[in-house]
């Protein structure tokens, strides 16, 4: 029986201190940096054990988003040389024949997004959205942060949370469950277009409505590094218009190649995104080799210190907080050590499986606490390590009730993946952030407000099912 400790409240305490941060829009790193300290020197009494802990879940974090960060920070240094050799506006003028306007803007990025995140998960289709919608969306209207939310909500979220090629999401909750893979993914169907149609439709009118009224914040995020206006200037005119063509052909051939690549050989996540990583780095020598010949040398390098800067300034202000929500998993093992209660399966989760023990068992006290527990497992950032007590809670209270098992955990494996898996929690949600250069805290407040909204109506849709 897992029982809450000093330990769990105080970390219970500091998420919401750093919610109401966030809501306040004011910077919640000193709060993050605090709430490591005061877990570490609770769990270890040692002054000096608990400095280094801080330390250590810095180097954590930062482990954990190197790939992430590296791959903005290419697809970032490709970008900029693809504007100021004057390829991207060669490449974006057949889409702004489709793209006309910011409503189609936002669904075609959305729907596209969801398509590609269905597949190969939404890192590699960040990458490809990325490089070749947004800058039309942007052109036809829609601000970058209605890019960010398009591009979050279909695939952080509704891809993501239903994940039904893939399966991996489905395979955990239904194993811990007890029931079949395919039984769980006929219960996410009807919930996930729920979802999906609630949360999307509401960022839209929202984002519409701000934008009317001129009050949409976008706050753009650049690096004066990045700001080359003189090279800009003189590289256009290095490289003549056919040459702009052949480029602007070959960039999304070799993408397209890359997605033929991931389905014949099965490649999914990482390994999918580093295919996308490794093309836009062969692409930005060949372009810049073309471009400027024996300068190509210093050129290439600089593009890529470019695009480093830039990654690595979006990304600090978010490493505190991934490393303060890693504690609530079972990286606190990692970055303090064995110092955990007693039969713990990680903070986060335990906050969850105590909820769910201390309430009375019926179909709406079960649709509740699947959700609520699904939100509580979430907000380590990851939305994939607590399904799994989602999946095992669910059975417990469908046994209890007599309820639908599949569809109560589905509704949990729902609303983990939408909060934790990247539409809420600030640094999870950091690639789409940085490749659209929009400020992660204003996009996870844009989509605070759809994705509660869209939760509760889920939830009241399940009791139907049930």
């Amino acid at each position: 029986m897992i029982e809450l400790t000093t330990l769990h409240y105080v970390y219970l305490v500091f998420i919401l201190l750093i919610l109401g941060i966030m809501i306040k829009k004011r910077d919640c790193s000193l709060i993050c940096i605090v709430g490591i300290f005061m877990l570490a020197i609770i769990s270890t009494n040692s002054l000096s054990l608990s400095v280094i802990g801080v330390f250590n879940s810095f180097i954590y974090a930062i482990t954990e988003l190197l790939p992430t960060i590296l791959i903005i920070s290419i697809i970032v240094s490709l970008s900029k040389l693809l504007t100021v050799t004057g390829i991207n506006e060669v490449m974006i003028r057949p889409f702004t024949k489709l793209i006309k306007n910011d409503v189609l803007a936002f669904w075609v990025i959305g729907i596209t997004m969801m398509v590609i995140s269905w597949f190969f998960w939404p890192s590699p289709a960040v990458a490809l959205i990325g490089a070749i919608f947004v800058p039309v969306a942007i052109k036809a209207g829609l601000p970058a942060i209605g890019a960010a939310v398009a591009m979050n909500l279909f695939g952080h979220g509704i891809a993501l949370s239903s994940d039904i090629v893939i399966q991996g999401a489905p395979k955990l909750t239904a194993d811990a469950a007890g029931v079949p893979v395919s039984s769980v993914i006929s219960a996410t169907i009807p919930l996930i277009i729920v979802m999906g149609l609630v949360t999307t439709i509401t960022a839209f009118i929202l984002l519409k409505r701000d934008m009317k009224r001129g009050t949409i914040i976008n706050e753009v995020v650049s690096d004066p590094s990045m700001e080359t206006v003189d090279d800009e200037a003189c590289s256009k005119d290095k490289l003549n218009n056919t040459w702009k063509i052949i480029f602007s052909l070959l960039i999304p051939i070799l993408f397209i190649f890359d997605v033929i690549l991931m389905i014949f050989l099965d490649l999914k996540g990482g390994d999918a995104t580093a295919l996308i990583g490794g093309t836009s780095i062969f692409l930005l020598m060949l372009i810049s080799l073309k471009t400027f010949k024996l300068g190509a040398l210093e050129k290439i390098t600089g593009y890529f210190i470019d695009g480093f800067q830039f990654g690595f300034r979006v990304f600090g202000p978010v490493i505190p907080i991934a490393a303060f929500f890693y504690l609530g998993d079972m990286g606190f093992v990692k970055i303090i050590g064995e110092y955990l209660p007693q039969n713990s399966t990680g903070i986060v989760n335990d906050l969850g499986y105590v909820l769910a023990h201390s309430v009375p068992l019926n179909n709406v006290v079960s649709v509740a606490t699947l959700s609520t527990v699904g939100v509580i497992t979430g907000l380590d950032g990851s939305g994939f390590s607590g399904i799994s007590l989602a999946g095992s809670i669910a059975r417990l209270f469908a046994t209890a009730t007599g309820s639908s098992t599949a569809t109560l955990t589905a509704l949990g494996q729902i609303c983990a993946i939408w909060v934790g898996g990247g539409t809420i929690i600030p640094w999870a949600i950091i690639p789409v952030a940085a490749v659209c250069k929009v400020s992660p805290f204003e996009l996870a407040r844009r989509n605070l407000v759809p994705v509660a909204i869209g939760i509760i109506a889920t939830s009241i849709f399940a009791l139907f099912l049930l």
